[in-house]
């Protein structure tokens, strides 16, 4: 018998796995070994250990990937037999969702969802959230795809009910679990018609059976493929009619994850976006394009009318997301290298303008318990360094000249007008002009408000003779404060990390405002690596 399972062992063919090419497969090693780190550091015993070490390792473990995305810069490769693409585009979105990771981490430092849920938990699940987005923006095969979509989501689930104490925050989850969920759904059946047409699952060989095999471009198997995976895409980018989710998700979630999920979440569903409809559904252009510029133009007017009503700076911030949504969606539509570089170039600028935001938002909320609006009250006078940073954001998303949020709408602007949508860059300077409505006021609350709101008529007003009862005190009697006041009475608390990071963005905001052409060449490099896969 010994014999006989020696021969059929030795007569068995040998399994070679897909050779891999350690260098470009690098930074997918390092967020995986270290998110799996992160989460053994995190099970020591000593609460100072997991609170000073564990954000520690896991900002090493964002900047040795980055470095190592770094490295890869300007050597394209296609690893795991075709399954991921390592090039300019799929690196240059990985290091946006890296340095969003970073200011994440740091924005979380003294927060309490990293205490409630457990610091190497909580790192170790915004590790695996971030090597989701890398393998999202990364992939060429709709099996790797749909493996990135879910590990970019499932932690997201986790994280946004990381303040598992607080109402808001196990709504948040579930709402964005259920939602989240939907979508996956929704592109995993659309995914599997396109492969039931054309019987391929990688990207090149979907775009060849739809330009030399026997499928035809108006088959209602394809049709129903891209439809459906429109709508997939769409949950996770935020993109009207399926943005629903977002403004709940966005005001329970941890104000971290928060800022996280604004930037890189939507960064690396642009990505796929690109590289999914401009290589795998290139040739089939004239059928979606329609279809994504109706959508655009919708989510361009939903996002911007829903944020004018908000009074949650969250909230707000989830509808100019929206909005923000569909002008990037423009640089898909036109499929030219020129709209993958504008799209490129304003997701940079994108996640500075939200970065120096929400930095803001957190201090705010930190004094005052609330993100309302109110409690910016004020802010010019008693914390100008928080002020500035967030009036050049405000001014920025709205795109006014001189800060990066106007070159970025320029250059979307610019690559619609050469793909002969000159009807959607319209809508753009119309979704512009409207968001002035509620950035401006967040600017006129910071700086021509005063740190006190009038009493109400219906709070008591107090005698000036009032004699309290014996045992009161004026203090007991007296009405409670504002938002506006509680935030005032907090002018000596000081959060330098997050001013820090305010100021950074600030700057940055208003230098490539003014000098974008070290951002127009990194952008160039993504649309030349869509144009080179083809």
């Amino acid at each position: 018998m010994r014999e006989k399972v020696i021969y059929l062992a030795a007569a068995a063919p040998k399994v070679h796995g897909p050779h891999i090419d350690w260098s470009s497969f690098s930074p997918f090693v390092m967020l995986t070994v270290g998110a799996l780190l992160v989460l053994l550091v995190g099970l020591a015993s000593g609460k100072t250990t997991r609170e000073r070490f564990v954000p520690l390792i896991t900002l090493l473990i964002l900047a040795g990937a980055i470095g190592c995305e770094i490295w890869r810069f300007g050597h394209p490769a296609t690893i795991i037999s075709g399954a991921l693409r390592v090039d300019d585009l799929g690196l240059e979105i990985n290091m946006i969702c890296g340095l969003a990771a970073v200011v994440a981490v740091v924005m979380s430092l003294g927060a309490e969802a990293p205490r409630e849920a457990g610091q190497g938990e909580y790192h170790s699940l915004l590790l695996f959230s971030v090597l989701g987005m890398a393998v999202l923006a990364s992939a060429t095969d709709i099996i790797t795809l749909f493996l990135g979509l879910e590990l970019l989501s499932i932690p997201l689930y986790v994280l946004c009910a990381a303040e598992h104490r607080r109402e808001g925050s196990l709504e948040s989850g579930l709402k964005y679990l259920v939602i989240g969920s939907l979508g996956s759904a929704t592109l995993v059946y659309g995914l599997a018609l396109l492969y039931g047409a054309t019987g391929q699952t990688s990207f090149a060989g979907i775009a060849n059976g739809l330009t030399n095999g026997h499928v035809q471009l108006t088959d209602p198997l394809v049709l129903a493929g891209i439809g459906l995976t429109v709508v997939g895409f769409a949950f996770k980018a935020s993109i009207a009619p399926f943005h629903q989710w977002t403004p709940d998700v966005y005001e329970g979630a941890p104000t971290p994850i928060t800022a996280f999920m604004a930037t890189a979440t939507k960064a690396a569903a642009l990505a796929i976006f690109l590289r999914f409809f401009d290589v795998a559904l290139i040739s089939d252009q004239t059928t979606w394009a329609p279809l994504l510029a109706v959508i655009a133009t919708v989510t361009i007017i939903v996002g911007n009318v829903g944020a004018l009503g908000q009074t949650s700076l969250k909230r707000m911030l989830g509808y100019s997301g929206v909005g923000q949504a569909g002008y990037m969606l423009a640089g898909v539509v036109v499929g030219t290298q020129l709209g993958v570089a504008a799209t490129v170039l304003y997701l940079a600028f994108y996640l500075g303008m939200n970065m120096a935001a929400f930095a803001v938002i957190i201090a705010v909320e930190r004094d005052t318990g609330s993100d309302s609006i109110e409690g910016l009250r004020g802010l010019g006078a008693r914390a100008p360094a928080l002020a500035w940073p967030l009036t050049i954001a405000m001014l920025a998303l709205a795109g006014i000249p001189g800060t990066a949020g106007f070159i970025g709408k320029v250059q979307l602007i610019h690559a619609l007008a050469n793909g002969n949508y000159t009807w959607l860059a319209i809508v753009l300077v119309i979704g512009a002009m409207i968001s002035l409505g509620y950035y401006l006021r967040v600017v006129g609350t910071v700086w021509l408000s005063g740190a006190t709101v009038p009493v109400a008529a219906s709070d008591p007003v107090l005698p000036a003779d009032f004699k309290p009862i014996a045992g009161g005190s004026p203090e007991a009697d007296a009405a409670p404060l504002s938002v506006a006041e509680e935030s005032a009475a907090s002018t000596d608390r000081v959060h330098p990390e997050l001013t820090l990071i305010a100021l950074v963005f600030g700057a940055a905001i208003v230098f490539f405002g003014v000098i974008p052409g070290p951002l127009f060449t990194f952008a160039a490099h993504a649309g030349a690596a869509i144009t080179g896969l083809l």
